[in-house]
C-alpha cells in the first residue's frame, strides 16, 4: 500500500488531536477513544505526545501500549493478511450507532412535520426522548450537541409548560382547609426509574416498560401537596429534571423554575388577600380597610409557611433530588417573593402611625410572626437563611416597639379625654366600658406582652406590689388612669348623690370586668377588696347626701313637747310631714329617672333606702298620727302609708323617663 502524502497526514493528526481535546470533559470516553484510534493504525499508538498515559501509570503503561503495537506490526511481517478482530472495534460501533439513533430521536421531534405535538403526550415518547437526551450528554461530534442543545431546549420549554399547567388556583378557603387534611393520591407518573442516567445501552432501555401498574404509581400524602402541584405532573418534572442536570443544564432549570413557581406563590399570596402595598400606601388606606388587611396577612402567614412552602419545600427536593444544590437554588428563587411580601407589609404596620384601635392587630401580626418564624428560617439554608432571618427578626422587633409605643398613645388617650357632658342618670361613661374592654382583651396576649413590657415603665414606680407582672402593672396603669378620669367626670354633675350614683355604676362596671376575667390574675383579690370598699363608700355618700334631708323630718328633734299646746305641735307636725312628702316626692322624681345598671346593686341600693326610711316613717307615723286624725285634710299630710312608700322606692333608679 502506498504511503499516505505528508499533507494527508496531518490532517489525521489535527482531526485526531481535535477529537481527543473535545472528549477532555469525559474521561472514560477519552480512554475509550484512544483504544479504538490506537486500534485503527498503529502510527496512533506511537504518538506519545498524543496520547500521554494516565495520572500515575508511569512508563509501564506506555510500554504496554507499544508493546501491543509491535505485536501487530510483527503479526503484519509474519505474511497475515488481514488482523485479528478488535473488541475495541465494536464498542466504538456500538456508541456510534448509539449516538446516531439518539441524535436521531431528538432530530425528529424538530422536524417541522412533527407538528405542535409534546414528548410528554405519552409515556412512551417521552422514555424514548429522555433515554435519547440522557445518551447525547458526552457525546462527541457536532451533531450529537446540536442535537443535545435542541433536546435541552425543548425539555425547558416542556418543563416550563408542565409546571404552569400543574398549579390550579384556588381559592383562599380551599388553601386554608389543605392544611387541615391530606388526600391519599393515586397519580399517573412517568417514574425516573424508567430512564437509566448511566445509559450503557440506549437500544436496551428504549423497548423497556415502566413499573408493574400501568404506568400508575402510588403516592402518598407526605410526598405531594395536592394544591400547590397537579401529582401527575410530579413524576414527568423530576424525569426532566434529572436529564437536564446530567447534561449541565442546571441554571437554565432553575431560572425556569423559579420564574414560574415565583408567579404561583405570589397567586396564591393574592388569594389569601395579602396585596403587594407601598408603606405610603399603607399609610392611606382607612383603617377600616387595613384592619381587614392586617386579619388576612396574619391568617396568610401561617398557610404560607406551614402551607405553602413547606409543601413546595417538599415537592422541590422531589423534583430536583438529583441536585441539592439546585433545589436549594431553585427553591429560594420560587419562595423568596412571596416572604419578602409577607415581610414587607408587616414592616409598613410596624413603622406606621400609631393609633389604639391597631393595638391587637399589631399583636396579633407579632405573636403570628415569632410563632412562625423558627419554621420560615428552616426552609431556607445559607446565605439566603440568614437574610430571611434577619429582616424578620427586625420586622420582629420593630413590631414589638409598636405594641409599646401604641400603649403609649393608649394611656395618653385616656388621660386626654377631654367631653364635658354628663352623662343622664349617671350611667356607665363610653370612655369606662372601651378602655375596659380594651384593657381586657390585653390579657388574652398575656406571654407576649410580659415579654415586651419586662423592661418597660409604666410610670407606677410607687406601687407596693413588686410581685405583679410586667402586664400587671401595665393594666393598673390604664385602670389608675381611667378612675382619675372618672372622678373628674363625677365632678360634672351638680348633685352630689347622682355623682355617688355615677361613681358606683362606673367602679362596680371595672371591678366586674377584672373579677369575670384573666385581669383578676393581673391585679389580685386585694385590688378587687379595695376597689369594693370604694363602692361601699359611694353608697354611704350617696344614702348621706339624698336621705339625710328626708330622714330629719322624721325625727322628734325640734317638735314642741306634748305637754305644752297642742295646737303648735299640730302645727309643727303638719310642717313635718309636708316637709317629708315634698322631700320625698323630690326624690321619686329625680332619681326614678337616675339609673343603675347593675341589677344587684339596684335591688341592694333599694334595700338600704327601705330599711332607713320606712322603720322610721313607721314610727313617726305611729307615734303621732292620733294627733292629726279627725282633723280637717289630715289626710293631706299624711298622704302614705309604709307600704305605699315601698312600693315607690321600688321605682328608683330604673331610669324612666321624667314623665313616664
Amino acid at each position: 500500500m502506498a504511503a499516505a502524502p505528508p499533507d494527508g497526514q496531518e490532517k489525521v493528526i489535527a482531526a485526531a488531536q481535535h477529537i481527543v481535546k473535545s472528549l477532555a470533559s469525559s474521561k472514560n470516553a477519552a480512554d475509550d477513544m484512544i483504544r479504538i484510534l490506537s486500534g485503527f493504525d498503529n502510527r496512533f499508538s506511537l504518538m506519545s505526545d498524543l496520547f500521554p498515559p494516565p495520572p500515575g501509570a508511569g512508563a509501564a503503561a506506555t510500554e504496554t501500549i507499544l508493546e501491543g503495537d509491535e505485536g501487530t506490526s510483527q503479526g503484519e511481517g509474519d505474511g497475515h493478511e488481514e488482523d485479528e478482530p478488535d473488541p475495541d472495534d465494536d464498542a466504538a460501533a456500538r456508541a456510534e450507532e448509539e449516538w446516531d439513533a439518539a441524535a436521531e430521536v431528538i432530530e425528529r421531534w424538530e422536524d417541522p412535520s412533527a407538528g405542535d405535538r409534546t414528548v410528554f403526550g405519552s409515556r412512551e415518547d417521552a422514555e424514548e426522548y429522555l433515554n435519547a437526551a440522557v445518551c447525547l450528554a458526552g457525546a462527541p461530534g457536532p451533531r450529537a450537541e446540536a442535537a443535545l442543545q435542541a433536546a435541552m431546549a425543548r425539555l425547558e420549554d416542556e418543563f416550563r409548560h408542565m409546571l404552569i399547567r400543574g398549579a390550579s388556583p384556588l381559592a383562599a378557603e380551599d388553601l386554608q382547609a389543605s392544611l387541615l387534611r391530606r388526600l391519599s393520591l393515586t397519580v399517573p407518573s412517568f417514574n425516573s426509574s424508567a430512564v437509566d442516567l448511566d445509559c450503557p445501552s440506549f437500544a436496551n432501555h428504549a423497548g423497556e416498560g415502566g413499573d408493574d401498574q400501568g404506568g400508575r404509581s402510588s403516592v402518598s400524602d407526605d410526598e405531594i401537596s395536592p394544591y400547590l402541584i397537579a401529582p401527575d405532573t410530579v413524576g414527568a418534572l423530576r424525569d426532566i429534571a434529572d436529564v437536564m442536570l446530567r447534561a449541565g443544564y442546571a441554571p437554565e432549570l432553575c431560572q425556569v423554575y423559579g420564574e414560574v413557581r415565583r408567579d404561583t406563590l405570589m397567586e396564591c399570596l393574592a388569594v389569601l388577600g395579602v396585596d403587594k402595598m407601598s408603606l405610603e400606601e399603607v399609610q392611606r388606606v382607612e383603617w377600616g380597610v387595613l384592619d381587614g388587611k392586617m386579619k388576612k396577612w396574619i391568617q396568610a402567614l401561617k398557610v404560607v409557611v406551614r402551607g405553602l412552602l413547606a409543601e413546595e419545600r417538599r415537592i422541590c427536593s422531589q423534583i430536583l433530588a438529583a441536585d441539592p444544590n439546585a433545589e436549594e437554588d431553585c427553591f429560594t428563587e420560587a419562595a423568596k417573593g412571596c416572604v419578602l411580601q409577607l415581610l414587607n407589609f408587616g414592616d409598613a404596620i410596624a413603622i406606621g402611625k400609631r393609633s389604639s384601635e391597631k393595638l391587637f392587630r399589631i399583636l396579633g401580626m407579632y405573636e403570628a410572626l415569632a410563632e412562625v418564624l423558627p419554621e420560615l428560617e428552616g426552609l431556607f439554608s445559607g446565605e439566603a437563611k440568614e437574610f430571611i432571618k434577619e429582616e424578620a427578626e427586625g420586622i420582629l422587633l420593630r413590631l414589638g416597639d409598636a405594641v409599646r409605643g401604641t400603649i403609649a398613645e393608649f394611656a395618653n388617650a385616656i388621660q386626654g379625654e377631654t367631653s364635658r357632658r354628663p352623662l343622664p342618670g349617671g350611667e356607665i361613661h363610653p370612655l369606662t366600658r372601651y378602655v375596659m374592654n380594651y384593657v381586657r382583651l390585653l390579657a388574652d396576649y398575656n406571654a407576649s406582652l410580659n415579654q415586651l413590657l419586662e423592661y418597660w415603665d409604666t410610670e407606677l414606680n410607687g406601687v407596693d406590689n413588686p410581685n405583679m407582672t410586667p402586664l400587671g402593672h401595665c393594666v393598673l396603669m390604664l385602670i389608675t388612669h381611667l378612675q382619675s378620669k372618672i372622678d373628674e367626670k363625677s365632678r360634672l354633675y351638680e348633685d352630689e348623690a347622682l355623682q355617688n350614683i355615677f361613681l358606683m355604676n362606673n367602679l362596680l362596671y371595672i371591678v366586674q370586668k377584672v373579677k369575670d376575667s384573666e385581669l383578676k390574675t393581673l391585679l389580685g383579690d386585694n385590688w378587687i377588696r379595695k376597689r369594693r370598699g370604694q363602692i361601699r363608700q359611694y353608697s354611704t355618700g350617696y344614702l348621706r347626701s339624698s336621705w339625710t334631708r328626708v330622714l330629719a323630718c322624721l325625727r322628734d328633734d325640734g317638735l314642741p313637747q306634748t305637754m305644752g299646746s297642742s295646737s303648735a305641735l299640730k302645727a309643727a307636725l303638719k310642717d313635718r310631714f309636708k316637709n317629708f312628702n315634698m322631700a320625698f316626692e323630690e326624690l321619686y322624681r329625680t332619681q326614678t329617672s337616675w339609673r343603675v345598671v347593675d341589677p344587684q346593686l339596684r335591688e341592694e341600693l333599694k334595700i338600704s333606702i327601705s330599711e332607713k326610711v320606712l322603720p322610721a316613717y313607721r314610727s313617726f307615723v305611729g307615734r303621732f298620727r292620733g294627733q292629726l286624725e279627725g282633723g280637717r285634710g289630715s289626710a293631706r299630710y299624711i298622704k302614705y302609708n309604709p307600704e305605699d312608700l315601698e312600693n315607690q322606692v321600688s321605682d328608683f333608679f330604673e331610669g324612666r323617663k321624667p314623665n313616664a
